[in-house]
């Protein structure tokens, strides 16, 4: 076996992406570096190359999604792949059907991809250790979101120029998010320092043992950060009792202005949305000059494609190989 052969066997993504958890540095790296010439493919006057040509991908999406949906459906068309969509609302599982009853009879269809959200932790691994097509996890119940977890971490090396060395944290609902435990696990792996800060009602009881610090008070994160990712509070997985109120909210940990003016450095401010303004931040650092949200949306289309790319055997580890790959 060459050398080539050997670090291509290391680095290959495998069948699926499930999580981040399992991913080692330079699976994470790869998937990155081969995003990079993909958001080329975005500016184009025709945004469309062969790659995916004659894959068939089913989009099924058993809880309401916007912002990742149409992502995921961007990254397959510009990859030419053939796109279905499937909610839980428009099929048979509102009739009993189960989830893996459900995949079979989409593969009985001669499918090769499921990108997949579901209101289960664990849903994604229990259905690719059923069904011999591909499975990319979108989202599963508290567990992760890994191509969340992915455009994060580019659009700080985008920014920053690295992630290793920098301090991150975490700001808000960690207790409800997959965004968090996917940002942590490939934050860690890079080299960051992670922090969380939120009210105790919304930190899981042991999340110090994922080795990241914890911070009381939202003036301590802000002096101590280079980049912040604030949190939605996720209110449709809340009952009454985590917080006062959404204004005590914002006055005890809101990410604003005011805030901001008091840190030590300039910070990089990212949010993996959908927002609620006046809430977890504040409309003038959202829209303000440190923000990078916008940018955290075009680069989930390019991670997105990269993904799909290495999934359905694209050359991993060599951005260089997947330009070409792509006719850029």
């Amino acid at each position: 076996m060459t050398a080539a052969m050997a670090s291509s066997r290391v680095l290959a993504l495998g069948k699926d992406l499930v999580g981040l958890e399992s991913l080692s540095q330079e699976q994470i790296l790869m998937i990155l570096d081969t995003a990079e010439p993909f958001k080329e493919i975005s500016e184009r006057r025709i945004k469309k190359v062969p790659v995916l040509r004659g894959k068939t991908i089913v989009n099924l999406f058993f809880e309401a999604s916007t912002r990742t949906r149409v992502s995921f459906e961007f990254a397959e068309k510009r990859l030419s792949a053939d796109t279905v969509n499937i909610s839980a609302t428009g099929s048979s599982v509102i009739k009993g059907e189960t989830l893996v009853d459900t995949a079979r009879n989409l593969e009985a269809m001669r499918i090769d991809m499921v990108v997949m959200r579901h209101g289960s932790s664990g849903a994604a691994k229990f259905l690719a250790d059923r069904i011999p097509s591909n499975v990319i996890n979108a989202g599963d119940g508290r567990h992760e979101h890994p191509t969340q977890g992915l455009l994060d971490l580019l659009t700080i090396r985008d920014h920053c120029d690295r992630v290793q060395g920098l301090k991150v944290c975490l700001v808000g609902d960690i207790l409800h998010s997959r965004v968090a435990r996917s940002n942590i696990y490939g934050l860690l792996k890079l080299g960051a320092e992670v922090a969380v800060c939120a009210p105790k009602t919304l930190l899981p009881s042991a999340i110090s043992d994922l080795g990241v610090k914890v911070f009381k008070r939202i003036e301590e994160a802000i002096e101590w950060a280079d980049v912040l990712n604030v949190l939605r509070l996720q209110l449709e997985r809340m009952e009454e009792g985590y917080v006062p109120s959404l204004r005590e909210y914002n006055r005890v940990w809101g990410v604003t202005a005011r805030r901001l003016e008091l840190a030590p450095q300039d910070l990089l401010i990212l949010h993996p949305g959908p927002m609620n303004r006046g809430v977890e931040i504040d409309s003038d650092v959202a829209d303000g000059p440190h923000s990078v949200i916008l940018n955290q949306v075009t680069n989930g289309v390019a991670v997105r494609m990269a993904v799909l790319y290495l999934l359905a055997g694209g050359q991993p580890g060599s951005a260089e190989a997947a330009k070409k790959e792509a006719g850029a």
